[in-house]
C-alpha cells in the first residue's frame, strides 16, 4: 500500500475526522493537504499514524512467505517492480520466476542457504541486465553506497533521466531526494530508501 491510500485508511481506522486529519498533517509537515506534500512528508504523516496505533494492512493481503530468505527475495522482486521490469509483483509470480531460473522448489530456496544464494543471484542478474542496477562497487566509493536501496534508486534515477522530461533538469539523485523531502544519500537509512524507491517506482512505471 502506497503512503497516501495508507494515510486515508489510517485516519478511518483511528476515527480521525477530516479537519482533525488536516491538523495532524500540519503538525507533522507544516502542510494541510496531502497533494502539497513530498513523499518524505507523506511518510512522516504515516509514521505518526502508526505511532497513534494505526496497523497498516496491504490491500489484498496474503499470507507471508515463510522462510529465512523470503524477505530478501521479496525485496529484490519489489525492486524489479519499481524498476519497471516486473509486471506482476505478487509472490506467486516471484516463485514461478525463480523456479524457472534455478529449477528449485520454493521450499528449498526459501530455507536453504546454497539454494537461496542461487535464487538471489538469478534475481540480481536480471535487475542488473534489464534494470541497470550496478551491484559491484569500485574501491574508491564510500561505504554508504553499499546500501542496496541506493544502488536500486540510482538505477531508477538513470531510467527517469532518459524517459521522463521532468527529470532532465535534475542534476543528481541526491538533489531529487532533497526535493522530495528525504535525506541526502549518505544520511538515508533503509526506511528512507524504501520510501525513495517506491516514489521513484511510480514515476518509472508511469514513464514506461
Amino acid at each position: 500500500m502506497s503512503a497516501i491510500p495508507a494515510i486515508h485508511v489510517g485516519l478511518k481506522q483511528l476515527g480521525i475526522a477530516e479537519e482533525d486529519g488536516r491538523d495532524l498533517y500540519e503538525r507533522c509537515t507544516g502542510e494541510r493537504s496531502l497533494k502539497a506534500m513530498t513523499p518524505g512528508q507523506h511518510q512522516a504523516v504515516l509514521d505518526e499514524l502508526v505511532r497513534l496505533g494505526f496497523k497498516p494492512v496491504s490491500k489484498g493481503a496474503r499470507k507471508r512467505l515463510e522462510g529465512k530468505y523470503a524477505p530478501k527475495l521479496q525485496a529484490l522482486w519489489i525492486a524489479g517492480w519499481n524498476l519497471g521490469i516486473i509486471r506482476d509483483r505478487s509472490d506467486k509470480a516471484m516463485l514461478a520466476f525463480v523456479r524457472r531460473q534455478t529449477g528449485l522448489d520454493h521450499m528449498r530456496f526459501l530455507h536453504h542457504a546454497d539454494d537461496a544464494r542461487a535464487a538471489i543471484e538469478a534475481l540480481k542478474k536480471w535487475l542488473a541486465r534489464d534494470g541497470g542496477v550496478r551491484w559491484r562497487l569500485s574501491a574508491h566509493e564510500p561505504a554508504w553506497m553499499t546500501a542496496p536501496g541506493y544502488r536500486i534508486a540510482r538505477a531508477q534515477f538513470a531510467i527517469l533521466k532518459q524517459t521522463d522530461p521532468a527529470f532532465a533538469a535534475v542534476p543528481s539523485l541526491g538533489r531529487w531526494l532533497l526535493s522530495a523531502g528525504l535525506p541526502p544519500p549518505h544520511e538515508t537509512d533503509k526506511r528512507g530508501w524504501i520510501a525513495a524507491m517506491n516514489a521513484l517506482g511510480e514515476k518509472v512505471r508511469a514513464a514506461k
